[in-house]
């Protein structure tokens, strides 16, 4: 394997082929529209893409036309507030709304690696205020390191590639969590039950644990350590802002890929877990049963969702919730042995296969976040020989 050489330069070591400009040398720079000046009524037969981030659309996608904000694909949109400094390169042509800004090119390049760059290497951290946003003469003198454009397209495939199987996976995910509700409300949504089925509350169905209060069981410095599942974490993951407790919480407490987690106040949701080992906060509920497979107390509890987000809603208090009581007035409806293996066949391959699809697009996203700042900083080099398949 041939060795990296690297040099020094005013952002730092890169490879010694590689080159650094500003942005503005690179890209011509313009600020998106006011969207309530955007002018719809023209050329209806073309769809653009408005991506709107503010706090009642934000990243709603809105479609219309308007020629005064109008931009082609391969262009990269920044964000100025909010998630400041997020970059994203445009495949298809769109309208540029207020709090964007549009990095066009002025010569060959790839954006799907500059958006990465900017994405990886620029830091807008001190641009996140309600007041402060990002300009275009701020961006325009950022520094970025760049290889020829060969090695640029193939480090973009590789990203690329994988994002679009993580996004395929995304969509698959989707597809079959419909299937599987759509299937679920079709059996047991029934007037007349079967003589021969039965009724019984949410809460005999399956086990609500309740999560502790996990403050109470610091992760001391330099100690192993089970991220904390709170809300935050049942709605976007773990982050470097998660907390962590010590391995000492009782193993009941312990959550594992595929159990189902209900948070029962504030925001509720009910997921099947794929994000890795953690700890049990208070204000989840981790849902099993000895008795009844997974399918059937996961898309029962998800049945009642709205109406415990309504009772939530109701609570004279500042983070709405439901009590254990709602659990018992919930009342689910039990087939008969025969009619639950039919729908018993039919429906725990769905969730076994939405556990699998989420476990291999968390594995795809840790591969692209490892190799993400290697191939942006030259540490891994992509060989541009060989010819580039589409």
């Amino acid at each position: 394997m041939k060795k990296i050489r690297f040099k020094q330069t005013e952002i730092g070591m890169i490879p010694e082929d590689w080159e650094v400009k500003k942005v503005e040398d690179l890209f011509q720079i313009f600020a998106g529209g006011d969207l309530s000046k955007i002018d719809f009524s023209e050329n209806k037969s073309k769809e653009y893409r408005y991506r709107v981030y503010s706090n009642s659309l934000k990243d709603k996608g809105l479609y219309g036309f308007s020629k005064n904000y109008q931009y082609e694909p391969e262009c990269i949109t920044i964000t100025g507030r909010g998630d400041v400094g997020r970059a994203e390169c445009r495949r298809e042509p769109f309208n540029a709304i207020v709090r964007l800004l549009v990095l066009k090119p002025k010569k060959e390049v790839s954006c799907y690696f500059f958006a990465s760059f900017i994405n990886i290497k620029l830091d807008f951290s001190y641009i996140g205020s309600a007041v402060n946003q990002l300009t275009a003469p701020e961006i325009s003198q950022r520094l970025i390191a760049f290889p020829s454009i060969e090695e640029q397209k193939r480090i973009a495939k590789i990203l690329s590639d994988l994002d679009s199987k993580i996004e395929l996976n995304h969509k698959a995910r989707e597809n079959l969590e419909a299937i599987g509700l759509a299937l679920f409300n079709k059996w047991f949504n029934i007037d007349d039950i079967p003589e021969n089925w039965q009724t019984k509350p949410l809460d005999e169905i399956a086990e609500y644990l309740n999560g502790l209060p996990l403050q109470k069981y610091p992760a001391g410095e330099d100690e192993e350590y089970l991220p904390v599942i709170k809300i935050r974490e049942l709605r976007n993951g773990i982050s470097d802002q998660t907390e962590k407790a010590n391995l000492e919480i009782p193993e009941d407490y312990i959550i594992e890929d595929g159990d189902v987690l209900f948070s029962w106040s504030g925001t509720l949701e009910v997921e099947i877990w794929t994000n890795g080992k953690g700890a049990l906060n208070q204000h989840l509920f981790k849902v099993s049963s000895k008795e009844y497979p997974k399918w059937f107390y996961y898309y029962w509890t998800k049945h009642f969702l709205q109406k415990f987000r309504h009772i939530a809603k109701g609570k004279a208090t500042t983070m709405g919730h439901i009590q254990r009581h709602n659990l018992t007035e919930s009342e689910v409806i039990i087939p008969d042995k025969n009619a639950f293996e039919d729908r018993n066949k039919i429906m725990s391959p769905i969730v076994e296969r939405l556990i699998t699809i989420s476990l291999e697009s968390r594995n795809l996203e840790r591969i692209r976040d490892l190799l993400l700042p290697k191939l942006m900083s030259g540490k891994i080099r992509v060989p541009v020989e060989a010819k580039l398949l589409n």
